[in-house]
């Protein structure tokens, strides 16, 4: 909420209105913000309860619906069990089959809601189909449910899935109630099949035994489920009363053979019984493939509900259909939109009442503000003696207050500011003037300085007798050369010598470097190791000056290391594929904390009075920094320095000694 806040108020910055207008349509933004983001909030928060109610709702409509399936199934095992006991029975399975016998089990079967009713002898052949008396004699012994009954002498039952030939031999009336073909809906699962033969049916199976408890037949029955609408409509009127929501049921049932609707009481657009129908690929993926319940909002045949989906196991619990119970979606969508239009109603007169209040609170504001920018554009012209009269002991007041000490502390600012320049001013001067006095005394004094050096060393080539008087010539060469190289490193860093870039192989360069230093006594007990990237390019570098910066590094380096050691020499490019990296690692002493934030300032050195001047770092800082580079160290005190220049890869042309573009 705060980042939309700001935007809004930075997008009423650009707008040119008055303060007051800019107020106010930022109270009214938060305002409307603030309610759109409640009303959202708060319909969204009732409705996803309203839809778990629902849900839950559903869930237990579902065990209902269970309950009433269970229950069909118990009556039939029930009626078939009551089959068993009759007298006749022997007599039937005797072949003694009389008119009586049948009439009364007609009767019975048709009393009961029976679809079919055969007898079996204890081998599972059939000697009597009460449905179709002339159909006899084959084998049933394989059927799941009479197999159980004809191994465990217990009554059997279950769902099971019938083929068309056995519902034939049945029945052909149930043969024909349980064909069907597909009808095609919006979200339906597809499949290449056009139509069912096969039908659902509720099946148990009883033993029939003698005075000995012998097994001598079995009786089984079962209720085809293909269009017989029994339990789906006493879902419906059990679990939803039969309500109905602007000419729609609220609530439905049905029974599904695989993904098929084979008994509902759901409508399609013309008002039947949407059978024919099939279930959504999701909900058949969840329930028959997964075999897991689904309860959620689903599209069923043409209109939206919040449902509830079960599987349906045969004996061998195997997923053959779906139970499932729904709620018709539109009336909470309904319940929703009335609510979405209370919460934008109490908004919009909330909204109203607040523009009002924050009308006066704007110009309360405005007014103070005014002076303010008044003010303010007097000092932005110059006028530091400018001041506000406190009008609230707000924080306007406050403001008022702090302006007027921020223009005297501007005033008193400007006066130490002119102060300050003026005296800057003169130190610059006062510093050029000091350089180039330095450079033009180092010059006059390296003539002398000169002259100095070749004379003492030639009275020193001389035999001498007294011991004293050469000691005191040495003295004098050794502080005469440290004369002029302190001079030299002067000249140096003061001249601004012209570069002369050319493309060059930054790793030949290092390998010259390397050679020019290796035989030195310095480097006798130091191990130099070059691990250098041979696929680099080839960049545009002064290699005089590039060279000059390698050797001060590398003999700094070595003279770290007065026990021996390593030195580690490596390139690369850079991540950014835009930079050479040349790495310069040794085994040393070490940087100390203090000493790192001032090894490349000019005559800084760590080094004995008469083994530097402190200027070799300083210059190869210029030169990389020349060359649009960085010099960069890393070291921790005892463990040794590693020093990394960074060169960029430059492919602009330049101009070689003789004139030549490379």
């Amino acid at each position: 909420m705060n980042a939309v806040t700001k935007t809004a108020s930075a997008w009423i910055k650009r707008i040119r209105l008055p303060i007051a207008t800019k107020l106010t349509l930022s109270f009214l933004s938060i305002i409307l913000l603030s309610s759109l983001i409640f009303t959202i909030v708060g319909i969204q928060i009732i409705n996803n309860r309203i839809i778990a109610e629902a849900q839950e709702r559903v869930r237990n409509d579902l065990n209902t619906a269970r309950e009433i399936y269970q229950d069909r199934l118990l009556h039939l095992e029930q009626s078939v069990e009551f089959t068993t006991v009759r007298l006749f029975m022997a007599d039937i399975l005797k072949g003694d089959i009389r008119q009586e016998y049948l009439d009364e089990l007609i009767r019975f079967k048709n009393n009961e809601g029976l679809d079919t009713l055969t007898i079996t002898d204890a081998r599972g052949k059939v000697v009597l189909r009460i449905s179709n008396p002339s159909m006899t004699g084959d084998d049933q012994s394989r059927d799941k449910i009479i197999s159980e009954v004809l191994r465990t002498k217990a009554l059997a039952s279950g769902t099971v899935i019938v083929s068309a030939e056995e519902l034939q031999r049945e029945s052909p009336a149930l043969a024909e109630q349980a064909y069907m073909r597909f009808v095609e809906t919006p979200m339906a699962r597809a499949r290449p099949e056009v139509q069912e033969e096969a039908g659902m049916m509720l099946k148990a199976a009883a033993p029939i035994l003698d005075a000995d408890g012998n097994l001598i037949g079995v009786v089984y029955g079962g209720i085809l489920l293909n269009r017989n609408y029994e339990i789906v409509d006493k879902v419906k009127g059990t679990v939803f009363q039969n309500v109905m929501y602007e000419g729609k049921d609220i609530g439905t049932a049905t029974i599904f053979q695989d993904d098929v609707r084979i008994s509902t009481n759901v409508m399609d657009e013309r008002g039947e019984r949407a059978i024919g129908t099939r279930v959504a690929e999701d909900v058949y993926n969840r329930v028959i493939v997964e075999g897991e319940p689904w309860i959620g909002r689903a599209y069923v045949v043409n209109d939206w509900y919040i449902t509830a989906y079960e599987p349906i196991r045969d004996v061998n619990q195997k997923a053959i259909g779906i139970l499932y119970v729904g709620i018709l979606e539109q009336k909470y969508t309904d319940v929703q939109k009335q609510m979405i239009l209370a919460f934008v109603g109490v908004a919009l007169v909330g909204a109203a009442l607040t523009t009002f209040i924050a009308l006066l609170i704007s110009r309360q504001i405005s007014m103070p503000i005014r002076h303010l920018l008044n003010a303010s554009r007097q000092l932005a012209n110059g006028n530091l003696d400018v001041k506000l009269e406190s009008t609230s002991y707000d924080e306007l007041g406050k403001l008022s207050y702090r302006f007027n000490q921020m223009a005297e502390a501007l005033r008193q600012r400007d006066e130490r500011l002119k102060e300050f320049t003026k005296r800057k001013i003169m130190e610059s001067e006062r510093l050029a003037i000091i350089g180039q006095l330095a450079a033009n005394v180092a010059h006059e004094l390296n003539n002398p300085m000169q002259g100095i050096v070749t004379y003492s060393n030639l009275l020193l080539e001389k035999e001498m007798d007294d011991e004293t008087s050469r000691q005191n010539l040495e003295k004098i060469s050794i502080q005469a050369n440290r004369c002029r190289e302190i001079i030299r490193g002067l000249l140096d860093f003061a001249r601004q010598k012209k570069t002369q870039k050319m493309l060059t192989d930054i790793n030949a360069l290092l390998r010259r470097c390397v050679s020019l230093v290796e035989h030195q006594a310095l480097f006798h007990n130091i191990t130099v190791h070059q691990n250098l990237d041979e696929s680099l390019p080839m960049i545009v570098v002064d290699p005089s000056q590039i060279e000059r910066v390698f050797l001060n590094l590398i003999i700094n380096a070595a003279e770290a290391m007065t026990d021996g050691g390593s030195l580690y020499l490596s390139t690369c490019m850079g991540l950014n594929c835009k930079t050479i990296e040349v790495e310069m690692k040794d085994t040393g002493h070490g940087i100390s904390i203090e000493n790192m934030e001032r090894i490349f300032n000019p005559f800084f050195t760590t080094k004995e009075i008469s083994h530097g001047v402190g200027l070799g770092l300083a210059i190869s800082y210029g030169i990389v920094k020349e060359h649009n580079g960085e010099i960069t160290v890393e070291s921790e005190y005892g463990h040794g320095a590693t020093f990394t220049v960074s060169l960029p890869v430059v492919t602009e042309e330049v101009e070689e000694p003789d004139g030549i573009k490379a």
